[in-house]
C-alpha cells in the first residue's frame, strides 16, 4: 500500500473522521447518521476520543457537553425518534461508572428499538498494569471489564482491541444502527491505550459512505392471505404502533383507513397516527386505553397490528382481547414482531405493507353499522375529555388533568409533547389530542423515570422550529433535572412543566389498588409510628430548576397556569412552568382503568386490603388467554 493511499491517525481520531462520512438514505432523501456527540470526560477517554473531537472540530463533528451519562444517552434517543431513525448521536464516556451509567439509557434505547452509538472507555487492552483506576477485576475471567454489562442491552457489541479491528467493528456497527429491523443501543468499548494508538488507515475508510434504510415490500403470498383476513372480517380494529411513526406511514395508514372504514387504536408509541379528529381514530388502546377502543378490542374478530410489538399494556396482560374467535394479522418489519399472538404474518415495511392492503382491498368497505358504533363511542369519549379538561374554577388549583387541558388550550399542531413515566402517561393516552405524527412523544417501552428533560433536549436539537414540552411530576424531575444546565448553555429552549404532587403519585394508585396502601410513596417526614405520613417535605423544586439557570413561572391556579403556559410558548428561553396540583380531584380526575394491568398481588396476608385485592386479582386473572 503506497503512502498517499494511507492517513495515520489514532484509533480516536479514525473513528471520529470515519463517523463524519456516514449517511443513511430513505426515498432519496440523505441524512447525516452521526448528527453530533456527547460527552463527559475522564481519564478512559480525554485523551483519545476528547482528544480526536477536539482536533476534528465542530464543523466534522459537533460535541454536545452532558452532565449525566444516562441523560445524554436518553437526550440521543429522543433525537433518533424525532429523527424517524434515520439520524443518531453518539455518546462518549469514561471507563468505570461513566460506562456503567450508559446501561439503562441502554436498555431504553432497545427496548424502543432506537439508535444510539456508545462509546465507552475500557480498561487497557495491553494490561501494562494490573489493576489500573476503576478497573473490575474478576478471578475467574480476565478479559471481562464493567461494559460487559452494555452486552445485554445492546444490539450489536464489540470491544476494539486492536487499531485494525476498528475497521469491521465500525462497519458492523452502522449496519445494526441502519437496519429497521435490527436497531437499538450499538456499543463499541474502547481501551484507553488503544484509543490513542496510531495506525496507517485506508482513505476508503474515509470515504462517504451511505447505508440505505430499506422498505421491504409484502411478499404476495402473505399479502393475499391478509387481506382475505380482512375482508372476512365482520369487526376488524387496527392497531398502530411505534412502527408507524418510523416508517413516516401515517398517510398510507390514514389512505387504508379512509378507503376501508376500519378504526384505528394506537399504543403509547403509535399515537398520533391518525390525527384525533380522524373519525378513524379511537384512541389510545390497553390499560391506558379510551373506553370506546377498549370495547371494540373485547369484540373484534380481527386485530390487525401495525408496527406493534404487543407489550402487556396494550393487550391488557392478555385480557383484552376477548372474541373467542379473535385471529390477528401483524405487518411488522421484524419477523420476530409479527408473529407474536399466533398472527398471519405480513413481514414488510409498515408504509410499503399498508399501500399494498390499500390496494388489495380496493372496494371493500366494513359495515356502516359498525362504523356508527364506533363514531358514536369517539363522540361520547370526547365528552369524557371535556369533562376531564374543563375548569370548573380558575381561581382554584388545578388538578392533573387539567394541567392537561391547559396545555391542550395553548399548543399548536407543530408542538410536540414528551414525557415517559408516573401518572402522566395514563392521563396522556386516554386524554391527548395528538394534532400531529410527532406531538405525543411518550417514552413507554422501557418507562424510565428521568427521560423526559433530556429526551425534549434531543427532540429540540432535532426539531429546532418545534416547541417542545417535556412534563415532569416531582419523582421524575428529582431524578435527572441535571440535563437543565445543558439546555440553557447550549440555548436549547425546551418548557418544561414541572407538577408537584408529593410524591410518586403513579405508584401511589398501584400500590393502593394491589393492598399495599401506598407505602413508601409519599414525599413526607417520618411519623411517630415510622412511616413517611408526617407533613408533606418543605422541597421547593421551581427554586431548584431556576438555581439551574431556567427562567421558573409559578402558577398557583388554572387561571395563572394558562397565562404561564402561553408566555412559556412565547419565550426564547429555556421556561419552567412550575404548578401544585390536587391529589384528589373527583370532578375533572381522568377516567378509571378501561381494561386490567396484571401486577401480583400478595397470595397470603393478614391485612385487610391485601386480602381483598387479592380477590379482585384472581376474577381478573381468568380472563388472561393465549392466542394461539
Amino acid at each position: 500500500m503506497n503512502a498517499s493511499a494511507v492517513r495515520r491517525l489514532t484509533v480516536a481520531q479514525a473513528l471520529v473522521e470515519f463517523l463524519a462520512h456516514q449517511y443513511t438514505e430513505r426515498d432519496g432523501r440523505r441524512h447525516r447518521l452521526i448528527n453530533a456527540t456527547w460527552g463527559i470526560f475522564g481519564h478512559g477517554n480525554v485523551a483519545g476520543i476528547g482528544q480526536a473531537l477536539l482536533e476534528s472540530g465542530p464543523a466534522a463533528m459537533p460535541y454536545l457537553q452532558g452532565r449525566n451519562e444516562q441523560a445524554m444517552v436518553h437526550a440521543a434517543v429522543g433525537f433518533a425518534r424525532q429523527s424517524n431513525r434515520l439520524a443518531a448521536q453518539a455518546v462518549t464516556t469514561s471507563i468505570g461508572p461513566g460506562a456503567t451509567n450508559l446501561v439503562t439509557g441502554a436498555a431504553l434505547a432497545t427496548v424502543n428499538r432506537l439508535p444510539v452509538l456508545l462509546l465507552p472507555g475500557d480498561t487497557f487492552a495491553t494490561r501494562p498494569a494490573d489493576p489500573v483506576l476503576q478497573q473490575l477485576e474478576l478471578p475467574s475471567a480476565g478479559d471481562v471489564s464493567v461494559n460487559d454489562c452494555l452486552r445485554p442491552v445492546s444490539r450489536y457489541f464489540d470491544r476494539v482491541t486492536r487499531p485494525e479491528a476498528l475497521i469491521p467493528a465500525a462497519l458492523a456497527a452502522m449496519r445494526v444502527l441502519t437496519d429497521p429491523a435490527e436497531t437499538g443501543a450499538v456499543t463499541l468499548a474502547l481501551p484507553q491505550d488503544v484509543q490513542a494508538e496510531a495506525f496507517d488507515w485506508p482513505e476508503e475508510f474515509f470515504a462517504d459512505r451511505v447505508w440505505q434504510v430499506r422498505r421491504p415490500a409484502a411478499d404476495p403470498t402473505e399479502l393475499a392471505v391478509a387481506a382475505e383476513a380482512i375482508r372476512s372480517a365482520r369487526r376488524p380494529l387496527i392497531v398502530a404502533g411505534g412502527g408507524v411513526h418510523h416508517s413516516e406511514a401515517e398517510d398510507a395508514l390514514r389512505a387504508l383507513a379512509d378507503a376501508t372504514g376500519i378504526p384505528v387504536a394506537s399504543t403509547q408509541a403509535g399515537k398520533g397516527s391518525l390525527r384525533h379528529d380522524h373519525p378513524a381514530d379511537i384512541g389510545g388502546i390497553g390499560h391506558t386505553g379510551t373506553a370506546v377502543a377498549d370495547d371494540l378490542a373485547r369484540t373484534a374478530d380481527l386485530v390487525i397490528g401495525v408496527g406493534t410489538r404487543y407489550s402487556d399494556f396494550t393487550t391488557a396482560s392478555a385480557t383484552l382481547f376477548a372474541e373467542p374467535a379473535v385471529r390477528f394479522v401483524n405487518l411488522n418489519i421484524t419477523p420476530f414482531d409479527a408473529h407474536k399472538l399466533g398472527a398471519t404474518t405480513l413481514v414488510a415495511d409498515a408504509r410499503a405493507g399498508l399501500e399494498a392492503l390499500t390496494r388489495e382491498l380496493s372496494g371493500h368497505r366494513v359495515d356502516e353499522t359498525y362504523e356508527a358504533e364506533y363514531r358514536t363511542g369517539k363522540t361520547a369519549w370526547e365528552r369524557r375529555v371535556d369533562a376531564a379538561f374543563a375548569a370548573g374554577n380558575e381561581g382554584a388549583r388545578p388538578s392533573q388533568t387539567q394541567v392537561l387541558g391547559a396545555l391542550d388550550a395553548v399548543v399548536g399542531d407543530e408542538d410536540v409533547v414528551v414525557n415517559a413515566a408516573g401518572s402522566l402517561p395514563g392521563d396522556l393516552h386516554k386524554l391527548w389530542r395528538a394534532r400531529s405524527p410527532r406531538q405525543y412523544h411518550l417514552e413507554y417501552g422501557y418507562s424510565c423515570m428521568g427521560y423526559e428533560i433530556p429526551g425534549a433536549i434531543g427532540v429540540r436539537l432535532a426539531a429546532p422550529d418545534r416547541p417542545v414540552w417535556a412534563l415532569v411530576g416531582d419523582g421524575t424531575y428529582l431524578m435527572m433535572p441535571t440535563e437543565i444546565v445543558t439546555a440553557v448553555q447550549e440555548g436549547i429552549n425546551i418548557n418544561v412543566v414541572l407538577l408537584q404532587n408529593h410524591g410518586y403519585a403513579s405508584i401511589g394508585a398501584l400500590s393502593e389498588g394491589i393492598g399495599a396502601e401506598r407505602f413508601g410513596t409519599a414525599y413526607r417526614f417520618r411519623a411517630a409510628d415510622g412511616t413517611y405520613t408526617g407533613d408533606p417535605l418543605p422541597v421547593d423544586l421551581a427554586a431548584n430548576a431556576a438555581s439551574l439557570g431556567m427562567d421558573v413561572l409559578r402558577a398557583k391556579s388554572v387561571g395563572e397556569l394558562r397565562e404561564a403556559l402561553a408566555a412559556a410558548r412565547a419565550s426564547d428561553r429555556p421556561t419552567c412552568v412550575y404548578v401544585e396540583t390536587e391529589t384528589a380531584d373527583t370532578v375533572s380526575g381522568p377516567p378509571e382503568a378501561q381494561a386490567w394491568w396484571d401486577v401480583p398481588v400478595a397470595e397470603t396476608a393478614t391485612r385487610p386490603a391485601a386480602v381483598k385485592a387479592r380477590e379482585d386479582y384472581d376474577r381478573q386473572a381468568a380472563a388472561r388467554r393465549r392466542h394461539l
